[in-house]
Order: C-alpha cells, then sequence, then structure tokens
C-alpha cells in the first residue's frame, strides 16, 4: 500500500506505507538531536543509529522534499520543520475514542498525541461508572449519543479501544455518522466500505513476536 504526496515539481509520487512507518521514528530523533545542540546529522549516521541501509535514509527523506549536502549533511531544524509538514502533525486533527478502560483512559491522558496533531474530543462507553466522568478534560458519553455530538463536533478519526467482540458493532456505527478513518486497538478484524481508512494496532501481536524471541 502506498499514499501520494506532490514533489517539488508538483508532480504526483507514491510514498510507500514502510516509509511512512519510519518517518515519526526519525522526527524523534532529529528531536533529540536539537535539544542536544546538534545543527547538521548525515545520512550515514541516521543509518547507523537506525540499523539500517544510508541509501534507504536518503530515499525515506527524499519524498519529503528534503536534500542534504555534501559533506555538511541534513540541517537538523529544517528536518524537524519539513518531517512535521509532510506528516501533517502541524495541523489539527480530531477524533472519538470507543472503549473507555484502561487502554482508552491510557491514550486520552497521552500528551504525545496532541504533540502530533491529534485531539482525543470526546469519549464513548457504556458502563454506568464510566459514563458522564472527564478524564483529562475529555468527557466521557453514552454510546448512544454519538449521533449527535458527531453532528455538533467534526471528528473524521474513530479509536477503537474497546473489547474484542464489541469492535465490529462501534466501527459501523461510526462509519454511519461519519467517520473516515478508524484506529483499531482490538485484536479483531473489522470490515467498512473501502473508502475507509483502518490502521491496527495490536500490542498482543507485538507481544507475540517479543515473546518468540525471547524463547527461541
Amino acid at each position: 500500500m502506498k499514499v501520494q504526496a506532490n514533489s517539488s515539481s508538483g508532480e504526483s509520487i507514491q510514498v510507500p506505507i514502510p516509509t511512512l512507518r519510519r518517518l515519526p521514528g526519525y522526527l524523534s530523533y532529529f528531536k533529540s538531536l536539537k535539544i542536544n545542540g546538534l545543527e547538521h546529522v548525515s545520512s550515514s549516521h541516521i543509518a547507523a543509529t537506525f540499523k539500517m541501509d544510508s541509501t534507504l535514509v536518503t530515499k525515506d527523506l527524499s519524498y519529503t522534499g528534503i536534500k542534504g549536502r555534501t559533506k555538511v549533511g541534513y540541517n537538523v531544524n529544517q528536518l524537524i520543520e519539513t518531517i512535521v509538514n509532510f506528516l501533517d502533525f502541524d495541523t489539527r486533527e480530531n477524533a472519538f475514542l470507543f472503549g473507555v478502560g484502561n487502554l482508552g483512559r491510557a491514550l486520552i491522558n497521552y500528551e504525545g498525541l496532541k504533540q502530533y496533531g491529534l485531539e482525543i474530543k470526546a469519549g464513548f462507553d457504556i458502563s454506568p461508572k464510566i459514563v458522564n466522568t472527564v478524564i483529562k478534560g475529555v468527557k466521557i458519553y453514552p454510546l448512544d449519543a454519538f449521533r449527535d455530538l458527531s453532528l455538533k463536533t467534526p471528528a473524521r478519526i474513530g479509536i477503537i479501544t474497546t473489547p474484542d467482540g464489541c469492535a465490529q458493532d462501534v466501527a459501523d456505527l461510526a462509519v454511519a455518522w461519519g467517520i473516515k478513518a478508524i484506529w483499531n486497538f482490538t485484536p479483531q478484524s473489522i470490515k467498512v466500505p473501502e473508502n475507509i481508512i483502518v490502521e491496527n494496532t495490536s500490542i498482543y501481536s507485538d507481544l507475540a513476536v517479543i515473546l518468540n524471541k525471547l524463547n527461541n
């Protein structure tokens, strides 16, 4: 899967998804370099840090339009500004969160999402103990209030952290009332129309990899 971006000449180019997944890691690294007072960094230094080939680093960064200088490298401030702009991290995207359990609460409390352009505007749950509470300024509503709130507060992203068995029903509801992209934190495979974006983030998949490497 690839997405489109524009080259410096205005032509449409295809950006590979693996590149998009690596760019936030680069960004975090460049921010740490800036904190430590470094003004320039070479592709070989970046590659060594991430244990990858320098040609791949150069290619990844080229999609953003930035270019390094021979024997000087890339300007760190320019790298940060360019990647932030390229990934739209400097814009604000509203989201609704469905399922305010431990994971849902952690995401609401996590300030990093706002720093990268995502703001959770409301949470939804079916538990009477959770509904009508406020977590870090985010009010939690009953699930049946979603339709009315979605008409008042525009949001294109739905974050699903419900129990596995509820994920599909919640996804259906979210799509029916205007959600265009779903960030699914459950291991449940959800089905949506082709025009809806779904990104699955399973901590169980990552755990499986970790345990397998530890034990083998």
